[in-house]
């Protein structure tokens, strides 16, 4: 069996870990502590039961007149078994697994459930908790690839699937996953520039899914997932990123008008080309655009002498000023 590891403290002290993952720690260690001197209700139960039980054989022995030191040698053996039940009889529940020694030494994993050990000779050295464990951990003012510092905040679940390896390889396995954690992502983001880190995180999560798996599997603890919560960056660098933008979208809306100025010449390209070959198609144009010139009240038409010249739009207008006199005069 390989050695155990055990977390340096000086080194704890230099690197803090998040404020939320080390009271998440601090709350497992003392739940640890405290499941590992807890007794059972069964256990209890059947503890007062023999104490009531013996307390009253003593009583009705005084009361026949019997000495003290006849007393005591019936209280006393039957005080010892009922402290032996107290301290022998565990439960562990559904999601528990007692990690119990014999003289210090692996006697095997109990639980879920009722089970025994021998007092004084067998103890209960922790109490392995198999549900999926969310632990938050994070990666402050950390330098990308491109010499970015930024934060990032993730968040690992987890779980133990060999509580004897969780126990005996590792001394604090709750410490050692924030810690593993937040070295894999200090790392995986020194490889990632900012822009992969923003518009990346699926691939981000998976390396580092994968890399705190590896590290974790020896101490009998598989990582389900990672997710990324938030990516913070400077705010002179945030400016300039949103002025990028900004002049990003102005310049893809010069382009657009652009192409759509190209289509339109394209256009006029091909109905010039179609009224070059047919006059009457040109003049019937003119008469239309000088007809939805002059429909409105006031309305002025600047028309160029060539055109006039070229597609007799004189006669025309003249006709067409006869034509709204006449019309009004009518309605006089």
């Amino acid at each position: 069996m390989s050695h155990r590891i055990r977390m340096d403290q000086s080194a704890a002290s230099s690197d803090p870990v998040s404020p939320v993952a080390s009271g998440t720690a601090q709350t497992r260690a003392g739940k640890d502590s405290l499941e590992a001197s807890h007794i059972s209700p069964i256990a209890l139960f059947v503890f007062l039961v023999i104490l009531t039980a013996d307390v009253i054989l003593a009583v009705i022995l005084d009361g026949r007149g019997f000495s003290d030191d006849f007393i005591m040698k019936f209280f006393l053996p039957v005080l010892l078994v009922a402290c032996y039940f107290l301290f022998a009889i565990k439960m562990a529940r559904q999601w528990e697994k007692a990690v119990v020694l014999r003289f210090g030494r692996m006697q095997g994993l109990r639980g879920p459930g009722i089970f025994w050990i021998v007092p004084i000779i067998d103890s209960v050295a922790t109490w392995i908790d198999q549900r999926v464990m969310v632990t938050p951990f994070s990666a402050e003012k950390t330098l990308t690839r491109d010499t970015v510092p930024v934060n990032v905040d993730a968040v690992l679940f987890w779980m133990v699937w060999d509580a004897e390896k969780a126990a005996l390889e590792v001394e604090n396995y709750y410490n050692a996953i924030a810690w593993a954690s937040q070295t894999a992502l200090r790392e995986v983001i020194g490889q990632m520039s900012l822009a992969e880190i923003l518009i990346g995180r699926a691939n981000m999560d998976a390396q580092l899914q994968k890399i705190i798996d590896e590290r974790t599997t020896p101490w009998g603890i598989t990582v389900q997932s990672v997710e990324i919560r938030d990516v913070v960056i400077p705010t002179d660098l945030e400016d300039a990123m949103s002025r990028q933008a900004q002049a990003e979208r102005e310049r893809q809306a010069r382009i657009i008008l652009g192409e759509s100025e190209k289509q339109i010449a394209t256009s006029f390209a091909e109905a010039a080309d179609a009224y070059a070959n047919n006059p009457t198609a040109l003049h019937l144009r003119a008469m239309n655009m000088l007809f939805e010139g002059l429909k409105d009240k006031g309305a002025l038409v600047i028309v160029p002498s060539s055109a006039v010249d070229t597609m007799n739009l004189g006669g025309i207008a003249g006709i067409s000023s006869l034509a709204k006199e006449k019309l009004a005069e009518d309605k006089k």
